[in-house]
């Protein structure tokens, strides 16, 4: 029985968000030809060392915002790690409170997008779920300049393409190159989705956009291209859509001779319960776009509406940095909340 991970969606060469970038350009065809032999036995190993059922790589939930229980009554350590991300909160926590105010103040300031004096729930919203997804634009940044070639702040898709595939890809290329049709597929779907993440159409990338083409699962524009890739990674007869048969082998293939297991026919039963919703024998776009992208709570909408909630003094359902302020310790912590929390704590084993 062989149980398989799928090959990453994120762009040629792009594996577990490390190295951007499959391999370097070099002038000499025979090089790249080498390296990109190379490339292919690692990648094929890093796949094959990866036995995880393929529908758990497949589904994309909305990530829980701390570790920690959401009960205000006894802390705030859930609202400080949803507002400021685990790593940035425990930053906060070795400060004065004077010092966790000032620097508070500061990102009120961020967050206020429009400058109008207000916080509102999406502006609350969107930098929630920006802290969240820190460590993306963080690696998104540390890579930035080894496609950024003209230093203009921005990627465009001929830079991209220059550095991931090398100088002149195009149609024409990797005639020397073994499995030249897959690579010539892998750029086409490249430059397919960067276009799509590319919001200004004019095939320059700004970090926002680039962030999206390299992790389309945490934007909502990108869900149509998600779909359409595994939509292509599965439907091995061509006709638009998923049956049961692709399905099972996105995940499992069986070793001669050998009765299929309880869990994949447990898949199956999925599958014709809850996948195929209108029983038709195959999953559409429709019906991947329901089973890859579940409608879970929305959680950082959650914990904006809670904290304009516990904040909003005049309950206009938006807050000013003073409200903000005046209710400080539920956004950020401090070395004197830390050591509250610990006074209680220690009073409740006892």
């Amino acid at each position: 029985m062989k149980v398989r991970g799928h090959m990453n969606r994120y762009p040629l060469g792009i594996y577990s968000n490390e190295k951007l970038g499959c391999y370097s350009v070099t002038t000499s065809r025979t090089m790249r030809t080498l390296l990109i032999l190379l490339v292919l036995g690692v990648c094929a190993s890093w796949v094959a060392s990866k036995p995880t059922q393929e529908k758990k790589d497949r589904v994309h939930h909305n990530k829980d915002l701390s570790d920690h229980k959401h009960d205000d009554s006894k802390d705030f350590q859930y609202d400080h790690e949803a507002f400021l991300g685990k790593e940035e909160a425990k930053t906060f926590d070795q400060l004065t409170p004077e010092e966790s105010q000032e620097r508070l103040g500061k990102i009120v300031d961020k967050i206020d997008k429009n400058k109008d004096g207000f916080v509102t729930g999406e502006e609350l919203k969107d930098w929630i779920t920006h802290t969240q997804n820190r460590y993306i634009y963080e690696n998104v940044n540390k890579h930035w300049a080894d496609y950024d070639k003209n230093k203009d702040d921005k990627i465009s898709w001929e830079e991209y393409k220059n550095t991931t595939y090398g100088y002149a890809a195009g149609e024409e290329e990797f005639y020397d190159v073994p499995d030249k049709e897959r690579y010539r597929q892998m750029l086409r779907r490249d430059e397919r989705r960067f276009k799509q993440a590319d919001r200004d159409g004019d095939l320059i990338a700004t970090r926002e956009e680039f962030t999206a083409f390299l992790h389309p699962e945490e934007f909502d524009y990108m869900q149509d291209i998600i779909v359409t890739e595994t939509i292509e990674d599965i439907d091995k007869n061509g006709d638009g859509s998923v049956d049961a048969d692709e399905y099972i082998a996105d995940m499992y293939t069986p070793e001669a001779d050998e009765p299929e297991p309880e869990w994949v026919k447990t898949e199956r039963q999925q599958f014709s319960d809850h996948r195929d919703l209108n029983k038709d024998g195959k999953m559409d776009k429709s019906e991947i776009s329901h089973w890859i992208n579940p409608h879970d709570y929305d959680h950082a909408d959650l914990e904006a509406k809670h904290l304009i909630y516990e904040s909003d003094k005049d309950r206009d359902d938006k807050l000013t940095k003073k409200e903000i302020l005046d209710n400080w310790n539920m956004f950020v912590g401090s070395q004197a909340t830390n050591y509250g929390e610990d006074l209680t704590r220690r009073h409740d084993e006892f």
